[in-house]
Parts: C-alpha cells; structure tokens; sequence
C-alpha cells in the first residue's frame, strides 16, 4: 500500500513515495529555485516547496500535469510554484525564457506511479492493456503502431540496445510472423512473442525489460535525454546542482559520460599535441557511483530497484 501523507494544504492523499527523496532533498538543499524536469504526480516538488524552494515543473503529460497543479494548487496561488506542458529536451521552446536559470535541476526518468497504475495508459504488460506507452501527445506513435510497422531489421536493434537481449533477431522475427497473422494490439500480444522465444519459464522481469525498450523508443527517450543534457547545464546557475535518476543502463550511461567530460580539464582527442578545448572543467561531479536506493526503500516502492541517481555541480 502507498504511505499515506499529510499534503501542504492540509489535506490526506494517498500517494507514492517519490524514489530517493532524502538523497535528492540533501543534493538540493542549498537551492532557492529548482526546475523539476520530470514533474510526474509532483512528489519530488511537493517535498522541495515544503523546504521554501520555489520550484517550476515540467512535464509533457497532461493528465500528470493537471493533476500536479491540483495537489499542489495552495503553492502556485502563492507564486511558489507554476506548471509548465512540456518535453523538458524542447525547453528553450516550451515557455522559459532564454535567461531563466536555475539553483537546482531535477530529472527523475522513467515511467511515473500514476502512469504505470493506468491501465488505459499501456506502460504495463498486466492482461488486457492496451499497447500504448505514449507519455505525452508529443510522441508520433504508440507502442501497437510501432510494432506493426518497424522494420524487422530496426526492431531486432531496438531490442538489442534498449532491451540487452541477445535473442534480439528472434524476437524481432517472432514478432513480424505474428503481426502477418494478426495486428499487435495489447500486452497480450507482447507477451506470448517474449514467451514463444523465451519460452515458458520468461516473467515479469523478462517482460518488464522488454515493455521498456519499446517504451523508451515510442517517446524517443534517449536521444532526447542526450540533447536536453547540456541545455539543462547550460541553465544552472554558478554553484547550481544538476541531479538525475535513471532506471536504464543507456541512460545512465549517457549521464555518466556527460558528468565526466563536463568534469573535465582537456576534452581534446588524446594524441593531439596542443589543447585547443575549454582547458578548464566545467565543475565537478558530486557522485563518484551511482547512489542506490536502500532495501528498506525497495521493500516499500518496488520501483526504487533500478534507480541510480548522479548529480554534478557548475563551477562558481
């Protein structure tokens, strides 16, 4: 069951714990203003604005966005808080202006609670559900769409880089036979392709793994992740935090490789003689590894399991 919580208004919800809070709560503790990228059921915010933090969400769902401003509506009638409808990798697009930076900048990746709970929604691989896993009314395609009409060769790569699995060019051949006979239309579908090649003894984590590379390629995840990385630099102020949870290896990677090049005195190609880059790091990462949720955590949001968090700071 979600703990049940006190909201600022005075009012009892019932909600989940937003993953890693006291880590994030500490990274950002010296912040006045935060951008929360990823704004999802507001968990992250709502904790920042009981801190005094002034806090500008963003979220390109808009159901997840309506009902953030609702639980957090006390906030912005004061001016602590407002709600942007956004993709965070089109911020510069998507209503701050180009001067607006920031003490503190949040991402925490992923699928959020709500969405997940939402059958109608499609994240989940649960009986019935349809294949959807559009994040927002940004994304070209849904999940059915993509299955039925990805090249066989482009799926077999999906699976292999998004999903690490090494029956990549089965699966992906499974899944155009089936798709001839009968078009992809709910989990089910997904489903009994992963069991035809994995066979019958595949579950949960084999269809979690799977369900989030095709998620991850429907809303174009990564490649926004990699794009948005140095605008969302570029938007700290000196001093400023940039604190990112992940729960995939790709993109995890893309924040580390981020975090150590900004961190990082020469960027130029090892055998050139004569630096020509910045020569000076651009700050300093707070997180030599990736900090991990405790098992007390993981006992009680199953979700927090795969969550890394890294952070890096500007230099002042």
């Amino acid at each position: 069951m979600s703990p049940v919580r006190t909201l600022p208004s005075g009012r009892v919800g019932a909600y989940h714990v937003p993953v890693l809070l006291a880590e994030i709560e500490a990274l950002l503790a010296g912040a006045s203003t935060v951008l929360d990228c990823t704004l999802g059921g507001g968990g992250h915010t709502a904790a920042l604005l009981e801190r005094g933090m002034r806090v500008t969400g963003v979220d390109r769902d808009p159901r997840a966005l309506a009902a953030a401003r609702e639980r957090l509506a006390d906030f912005e009638r004061a001016g602590q808080f407002r709600a942007l409808l956004t993709n965070y990798a089109a911020l510069d697009t998507g209503g701050l202006s180009p001067d607006e930076h920031f003490d503190g900048i949040l991402l925490d990746l992923g699928v959020s609670s709500h969405q997940f709970d939402d059958l109608a929604r499609g994240f989940t691989f649960r009986e019935g559900a349809p294949l959807d896993m559009r994040m927002g009314t940004d994304a070209e395609t849904d999940a059915g769409e993509l299955l039925n009409t990805i090249d066989e060769v482009d799926l077999s790569a999906l699976l292999r880089n998004y999903a690490d699995e090494p029956r990549a060019a089965r699966m992906a051949r499974e899944i155009v036979r089936r798709r001839e006979r009968r078009p992809f239309a709910t989990a089910d579908d997904l489903v009994d392709a992963i069991r035809a090649v994995l066979g019958p003894r595949s579950g949960a984590p084999d269809f979690a793994r799977i369900f989030q590379a095709i998620r991850i390629a429907v809303n174009d995840e990564l490649s926004g992740l990699e794009h948005a990385l140095p605008l969302l630099r570029d938007r700290l102020t000196p001093g400023g935090v940039l604190a990112i949870i992940s729960y995939h290896s790709g993109e995890d990677r893309l924040v580390k490789n981020a975090f150590r090049d900004w961190s990082t005195a020469c960027i130029c190609p090892p055998r050139q003689m004569l630096c020509t880059c910045r020569g000076v790091p651009l700050g300093e990462t707070l997180t030599r590894r990736p900090v991990n949720a405790t098992d007390e955590e993981v006992e009680g949001n199953p979700r927090a399991r795969s969550a890394r968090l890294r952070a890096w700071k500007l230099a002042i």
